[in-house]
């Protein structure tokens, strides 16, 4: 399993990367929350980096020589997703339409639970796993790794959707093997994980050959990215992100 690397339209010498990281102090959206990671946070910050954890059941099957299958291991586990939520800035807005054209950029007001309007807009819910292995090496362990996170984020992001979605608003998760959208028919538009958190978070980057490498400020290459999207209001979100429970940032 290989996480999609494209580089689409982004870099990190964009205007809005260097005026926002200057701007920003760390965690502003969320000053005095002891659970948001200590990053900076840029104009589009809604809800600062902060470490959810989530319990998943965990299918993978260990087998023997004879290919038959062992005890699962840990069938229940709880895993730690750093997670945030953003508005979109113009940048990231030309890499959604190109992915998913402009069907669900659109803004609207609504009245919620006949409380005063709010306004459903496009949002990103950034996450990044600590992988145990520094996933720009090779080999079989470091392939293990990769579909260990793939099956956590696919437990979270499937579940995240599933509650947007419930309260009638779309929502979709990018499938972090081939860059392409998991819910939404009809796309065969690569999205660059790697761009997106350039912008969204600040996270810098480099090049190895023909690939860009997300570094995270403290985890290094040993990081898994992947995202999802909403076309929601920020109350809602933001209600749904708050409700997992939270650990200290490792």
């Amino acid at each position: 399993v290989r996480v999609s690397v494209k580089s689409v339209l982004l870099t990190a010498s964009s205007p809005y990367i260097q005026t926002t990281m200057a701007m920003m102090p760390p965690a502003a959206a969320d000053e005095g929350n002891p659970t948001a990671i200590s990053i900076n946070a840029t104009l589009s910050t809604i809800v600062s980096p902060r470490m959810v954890i989530i319990n998943t059941n965990d299918q993978h099957h260990s087998v023997n020589q004879q290919g038959a299958a062992l005890t699962p291991q840990q069938p229940l586990q709880q895993h730690g997703i750093e997670c945030s939520l953003h508005t979109l800035p113009k940048p990231l807005l030309r890499e959604f339409d190109h992915v998913f054209g402009q069907k669900y950029n659109t803004n609207r007001e609504i009245v919620v639970g006949g409380s005063k309007s709010q306004l459903v807009e496009l949002l990103a819910i950034p996450t990044n796993q600590h992988a145990r292995e520094d996933i720009v090496g090779v080999g079989i362990h470091i392939e293990e790794e990769k579909d260990r996170l793939l099956r956590v984020f696919m437990a979270f992001a499937s579940e995240f959707c599933n509650k947007i979605r419930s309260l009638g608003y779309w929502s979709d998760f990018m499938d972090p093997c081939s860059g392409l959208p998991m819910l939404t028919p009809d796309c065969n538009k690569v999205y660059s994980e790697v761009d997106g958190m350039e912008v969204l978070l600040g996270y810098r980057t480099y090049d190895a050959g023909f690939c860009k490498i997300l570094t995270h400020p403290k985890w290094g290459s040993a990081v898994y990215p992947s995202t999802i999207f909403a076309n929601a209001p920020k109350s809602v979100v933001k209600k749904i992100l708050e409700s997992y429970p939270t650990a200290a940032a490792k």
